[in-house]
């Protein structure tokens, strides 16, 4: 099983963040955000993330690779409820041989964390139907960065 990375205090120049309000149909039966609905609030950071890099969905299959995420961490600290604003963070750690995302979700007027995540996406070759066991040179681009 693998851990969420942590990082130290420094961060990337490749992060995002975004807020977002608690709406009525992410609430479970206990009024509390669902667990599940967790997993849509990384994606809305993540889509900031990869649109701030220039390459979300549709540039990752304009240049012949999908990015499938196979393998995600959530550890929840603290429940989100109805109305209550929360700051969502992306941060790329890692790039080199696949895609790694760490995640903050927190009370945006407090700063107190709710909710730590990591995600991992590998390159896929969709021509090919291959996965790459290295990340292909289009991300490193994208990055700004020479591919190693």
């Amino acid at each position: 099983m693998s851990k969420i990375i942590r990082k130290n205090k420094q961060t990337s120049k490749w992060f995002a963040e975004t807020e977002l309000q608690v709406q009525f149909f992410d609430l479970d039966p206990m009024q509390i955000v669902w667990h599940g609905n967790y997993v849509k609030y990384l994606e809305i950071v993540r889509c900031a993330l990869l649109d701030k890099i220039n390459y979300n969905y549709e540039q990752m299959r304009a240049s012949g690779y999908a990015w499938p995420v196979i393998d995600m961490q959530l550890r929840y600290v603290a429940s989100a409820s109805f109305g209550q604003k929360l700051k969502l963070r992306a941060e790329i750690v890692e790039w080199e041989n696949r895609l790694v995302i760490n995640y903050l979700i927190s009370d945006a007027s407090s700063g107190q964390r709710l909710t730590r995540a990591s995600t991992t996406q590998v390159a896929v070759d969709i021509h090919k139907g291959e996965m790459c066991f290295v990340s292909p040179p289009i991300l490193f681009e994208k990055l700004g960065i020479s591919a190693c």
